[in-house]
């Protein structure tokens, strides 16, 4: 099939010109620049429209992600990575385990913090001179080890005990012995309060708030390892231990520990399951995961639709333009590149806007909810490098389209 003769010259004419005058990156750049502040309240619209896109998309993945991040702590505290573990013989009696039984646990991989607690058999009274039968429910616990952060326990008044503490005969009370025992508050600068343990005197410097992960050491006694051997003849055996593993290795922690702190015997060793919490935790985690990809897809679509719609009307608004640059000698490819880089410079500055103003509405938004701000440093940077290639790819039809409008075609519209 012959081409008419017309089209032949005309592609030679644009291929003389091409070769004749190249437009370097700086011109292209100029030129579009141009072609933006030609129109500035165009402009302007057109990158507010791109900015709301991509703000759009920083907001809904970020507060989403903020408030995920929100629900997750609150889940934490439920103890999804705790388990417990304690010797029990045939008949269900509480055994002692192994000494040591707690520096075993935390050699385990997985696991970020043991703690263990041994039952000394000893009685604790308010005074000498009550009833002994007074702290009739009380336990006194010897502590071994972290033992707050796998039961995510705080101490309400005073402090807890330390390395310089545990070997004195000092106190813990959890918060429901605190409460029979009528010691709800520590004063450091006063005189010290003091209670019965046995025969021995005991300073209580520290209250625990509630502890529902482990109810047993709200109704305890706590006294350092070291003072309840030296002090009130503990064996040194742990009764308890407590854990907290990685939440993604809690059931192989599980399944490791009863081995661990009884090779001979793990038949002893009661391990409890994994919080149901845990299961809600990665439940709510993979939903949330498919929302926020959802949301940003859809933003970016509608920052895509407007680009596209905005270079579609410029082309339409500037055939004429386009005609004259033609008529003058612009070939195909600098029409294109114009109107390319017009769409690209159009979706940056859109883009940073937008992003500035996601990244301002999710902090505000997260700091009035008492959330911690979740922004994810990929899609922050990802929102404003995305709407450049979706605003070049918006703008790669608009542009071939002025491309190939003829210019006596142009001139005349």
């Amino acid at each position: 099939m012959r081409r008419a003769p017309g089209s032949r010259a005309r592609r030679d004419h644009d291929a003389d010109a091409a070769r004749a005058v190249r437009l370097s990156p700086r011109d292209r750049l100029a030129l579009g620049l141009r072609g933006l502040t030609a129109r500035p309240a165009r402009a302007a619209l057109s990158a507010l429209g791109i900015a709301v896109g991509v703000a759009t998309l920083v907001v809904v993945t970020g507060i989403p992600a903020s408030g995920q991040r929100a629900l997750m702590a609150e889940l934490s505290a439920l103890g999804t990575g705790t388990l417990v573990a304690q010797g029990t013989s045939v008949d269900g009696e509480p055994v002692p385990l192994v000494e040591g039984a707690r520096g075993m646990a935390g050699r385990i991989g997985p696991v970020t913090a043991a703690g263990a607690v041994g039952n000394t058999g000893a009685t604790v009274r308010r005074s000498d001179v009550v009833d002994p039968s007074s702290g009739v429910g009380i336990s006194v616990l010897a502590v071994d080890g972290d033992l707050l952060g796998p039961v995510h326990g705080q101490v309400a008044s005073g402090r807890f005990l330390t390395a310089a503490t545990e070997r004195f005969p000092t106190a813990v009370l959890g918060h429901q012995a605190a409460a029979w025992l009528g010691v709800t508050q520590v004063d450091p600068a006063g005189p010290g309060v003091q209670v019965r343990v046995g025969p021995h005197w005991f300073t209580v410097v520290g209250v625990l708030s509630p502890t529902p992960l482990a109810p047993a050491i709200e109704q305890a006694v706590l006294v350092g390892w070291p003072a309840a051997r030296d002090v009130l003849g503990f064996d040194g055996h742990p009764t308890v231990v407590y854990v907290t593993a990685r939440e993604d290795a809690v059931e192989d922690v599980r399944d490791v520990l009863p081995a661990t702190l009884n090779p001979q015997l793990p038949g002893t060793v009661q391990v409890s399951r994994p919080s149901d919490a845990l299961a809600a935790k990665r439940s709510t985690a993979r939903t949330f995961d498919g929302l926020l990809v959802g949301l940003a897809g859809v933003a970016l679509l509608v920052g895509g639709i407007g680009v596209a719609n905005t270079m579609v009307v410029s082309v339409l608004e500037r055939r004429g333009e386009i005609g004259l640059r033609r008529a003058l000698g612009a070939t195909r490819g600098h029409v294109r590149a114009q109107f390319l880089t017009e769409a690209v410079l159009l979706s940056a500055v859109g883009g940073a806007g937008g992003t500035v103003l996601g990244v301002l509405v999710t902090v505000g938004y997260a700091a009035s909810r008492g959330w911690p701000v979740a922004l994810d440093p990929a899609v922050v940077a990802g929102g404003a490098a995305g709407a450049v290639v979706v605003g070049a790819l918006a703008g790669l039809y608009p542009a071939v389209r002025a491309a190939h409008v003829p210019p006596t075609r142009a001139l005349a519209g």
